[in-house]
């Protein structure tokens, strides 16, 4: 029988597609006894699944190129410990000593190696134990029947529609590479990676829908409506009928927005808007290319640290630096410092685990006490400035005091690479990420120290609002329009204009477009979001009025009532 569940939108569009089940499968592990004559098969069981698991890592490490070597080092690292004796040949003593199922053998190894791991005191070894439990959850789903790799389409023509628990940013870069029709998820909220990921990739996608990975059945048929929140699975040929319907008629909608590529983003009274794009990896620098976009506002290094055992090395980060530069043709390429703790830990030298990560040592923080890395990172920064406009983004700054000790660390790769005779922009502007509410109530001491402002709206609104933005049960509370949260904007947006700073809105609420007039009345002038997003700024841009705008949010700005302040935007 179809039913219906109820989330969070979070990626418009309509997708149709078959489900695929990727994560829990340890919570689907029972304990039952193998009778004498049927041990054998069940060892074989246990060693055909790991020989899949095995063809899966080999085939997606030869899919990868040269730009995600962080997918080469995750993959390789969980080879190796696929081939550790201590995981398969420990579980198939276990299946024959004690007659029980692969399944249960291979979670009981891994128990055990997974508190072996909590006993070194190390803190990147400790972390190891994280890819045990990623190796055995693929072992598991073979054994399951729940096959590790994505599906392609099928033979009806449908797609994939991936169903999780949760997705991990080290799972966004290997569905990246894969054809997924949507993304449904058991928790996120609308900034949680899923969601980022899905608006990245232009796919529908709904969070916070609490139980459906236990409701949904691999290769089930599901609808998911991106636009209202809605999940239909098992759907009718009337209803399957009807969204087609619907899906043809936005698709119809997307394929307008082609026109304005080459169109200059301006308001009606004439005021030029820069349209920037956020990318993740040297490779999505052919998708800003495509859109034309303005240049990049926001390159997120630290994808480039994620999922591997090394830190990439000052010429690897520079070749990735440069790469962008030289694809965006001189236009402007905005390059953030590593911004990695929190929802983005490192698999290799990461922070320690903390009790709140969110307030511990990320970002900037983690630059800073890390001094021999950060000063690799700026130089290989500093030496892609020479092949074209590189600007140096550092995120997640509260203190004078980490704004001075970011530019000494500057100034000293600046000195080596003169001693060796590297080439690099002199003049190199240095920006500050503004996400902190103490530090859009403190903008003299960024104004007087850096060339220009970028606003991480995502994390912000977060702390502003002491609400975690990737947990599904406070999910309700992160609201972008709270009168808090707007003024904060407002403020370094006129602070920026007073100083003669430029000023862009990096964050989620840039790119999307029911917010785009808000921020134009507010006499936000740049915007970076992800290339997918762009055009359908670019439409609201150009039916806009900016001085008609702007006395409209300047009485907007005067409310308190959450009520009356949605009802002003949407009249905006």
């Amino acid at each position: 029988m179809p039913f219906v569940i109820h989330g969070l939108p979070v990626s418009q569009g309509i997708s149709i597609g078959h489900a695929h089940l990727v994560s829990h499968a340890l919570l689907e592990v029972n304990h039952f006894l193998i009778a004498p004559r049927h041990i054998d098969a069940e060892v074989t069981r246990l060693d055909d699944a790991a020989a899949k698991v095995r063809f899966e890592l080999r085939a997606l490490r030869e899919t990868s190129t040269a730009a995600q070597s962080e997918l080469t080092a995750f993959v390789d690292l969980h080879t190796l410990l696929l081939d550790d004796p201590m995981l398969v040949e420990s579980s198939r003593r276990l299946i024959r000593e004690r007659r029980c199922n692969a399944e249960w053998a291979l979670v009981q190894q891994m128990e055990q190696i997974v508190d072996q791991f909590e006993a070194i005191e190390d803190a990147y070894m400790r972390e190891r134990k994280a890819d045990v439990v990623q190796v055995v959850e693929r072992l598991l789903k073979g054994l399951l029947g729940h096959p590790g790799s994505v599906p392609g389409k099928q033979q009806d023509g449908l797609g994939t529609i991936v169903v999780a628990h949760d997705l991990s940013p080290a799972d966004t870069i290997h569905f990246k590479n894969n054809q997924i029709a949507g993304f449904v998820t058991d928790v996120g909220g609308a900034t949680s990676h899923t969601a980022i990921v899905a608006r990245s990739l232009g796919i529908p996608a709904v969070v916070g829908l609490r139980h459906v990975r236990h409701v949904v059945r691999e290769d089930d048929i599901v609808i998911i409506d991106g636009s209202r929140g809605v999940v239909i699975v098992d759907p009718d040929e009337r209803v399957l009928e009807e969204y087609r319907l619907r899906r043809s008629e936005y698709e119809l909608e997307r394929s307008k927005l082609k026109r304005l590529r080459s169109t200059r983003a301006a308001t009606l009274d004439g005021e030029i808007v820069g349209l920037h794009a956020n990318i993740e990896l040297p490779a999505d620098a052919a998708q800003v290319r495509d859109v034309e976009a303005d240049g990049v506002g926001l390159f997120r290094t630290e994808f480039l640290f994620m999922n591997r055992d090394q830190l990439p090395d000052e010429e690897e980060q520079f070749e990735a630096y440069r790469a962008v530069a030289k694809a965006m043709g001189g236009k402007p390429v905005t390059i953030r410092t590593l911004d990695i703790g929190a929802d983005k830990p490192l698999q290799s030298g990461g922070p320690r685990t903390e009790t709140n990560p969110a307030l511990g040592l990320r970002a900037i923080r983690y630059s800073l006490a890390e001094p021999q890395m950060f000063l690799t990172q700026l130089r290989a920064l500093l030496r892609a400035s020479h092949y074209g406009k590189v600007q140096i983004l550092v995120p997640m700054l509260a203190h004078a005091h980490e704004i001075d000790a970011t530019l000494t660390a500057i100034t000293l790769a600046k000195a080596q690479l003169r001693a060796e005779k590297v080439k690099f922009d002199e003049n190199v502007a240095v920006g500050g990420m503004i996400e902190i509410p103490a530090a859009a109530l403190s903008l003299g001491v960024f104004v007087k120290r850096l060339q220009f402002l970028s606003i991480g709206t995502n994390d912000l609104i977060q702390y502003t609002l002491a609400i975690d933005r990737t947990d599904e049960s406070v999910a309700h509370l992160y609201d972008p329009l709270h009168p808090a949260v707007l003024r904060l904007i407002s403020m370094t947006i006129q602070a920026g204009a007073k100083h003669g700073l430029p000023v862009s809105v990096c964050g989620e609420m840039a790119g999307d477009s029911s917010y785009t007039r808000l921020l134009l009345g507010m006499g936000l002038r740049s915007f970076s979001m992800h290339p997918a997003q762009i055009l359908e700024v670019k439409r609201e841009i150009l039916r806009a009025d900016s001085q008609e705008l702007a006395a409209k949010v300047t009485k907007l700005m005067r409310q308190d009532e959450p009520d009356r302040i949605n009802e002003a935007v949407d009249k905006l």
